[in-house]
């Protein structure tokens, strides 16, 4: 089992972004995509496109129209971009207003479900957002319109 924390992003007016961090690991999730992809040559269009969805969502939201459904039908799990694209960023879009961003990768199969790299990036969030449910269930978080309200590091 791994410990992992949420860690705020951004707190804005139409989106609270968020992302998840292992406590063994340096980086954020969020970080770790960044750090691949931001100078690479072969996939800087995707990764520029990426960035700037995440920044219209931080300025209007985490609208539906923003991401294409990745997961079960029982989660939140969604990519970024909506739009053509070898590059992918995995999230739980947990509401117009709640976005958690996870990491991503080149999408170089059909499913996600056939790489084992971007499927194991789905999987976190699943479990996460699992634990989350639970958590909520039992009151030890809250989730308002907005944020989410935790000091819980969760057993992933």
């Amino acid at each position: 089992m791994s410990e992992v924390e949420l860690f705020l992003i951004k707190d804005g007016e139409n989106c609270t972004i968020y992302t998840l961090q292992f406590l063994r690991d340096m980086e954020s999730e969020f970080e770790k995509f960044i750090a691949k992809f931001r100078d690479d040559a072969e996939y800087s269009e995707d990764y520029a496109r990426i960035a700037a969805f995440v920044t219209r969502i931080a300025r209007t939201g985490a609208l539906e129209r923003y991401f294409r459904n990745e997961g079960k039908m029982s989660d939140s799990v969604v990519a970024i971009p909506v739009t053509s694209s070898k590059l992918r960023l995995y999230c739980l879009r947990l509401s117009d207003k709640i976005l958690v961003l996870g990491n991503g990768g080149v999408k170089k199969t059909r499913r996600y479900e056939d790489d084992p790299i971007l499927n194991g990036y789905v999987m976190t969030l699943q479990k996460f957002e699992e634990l989350l449910r639970r958590e909520v269930a039992n009151g030890n978080v809250n989730i308002t319109e907005s944020t989410i309200e935790t000091d819980n590091i969760f057993e992933l």
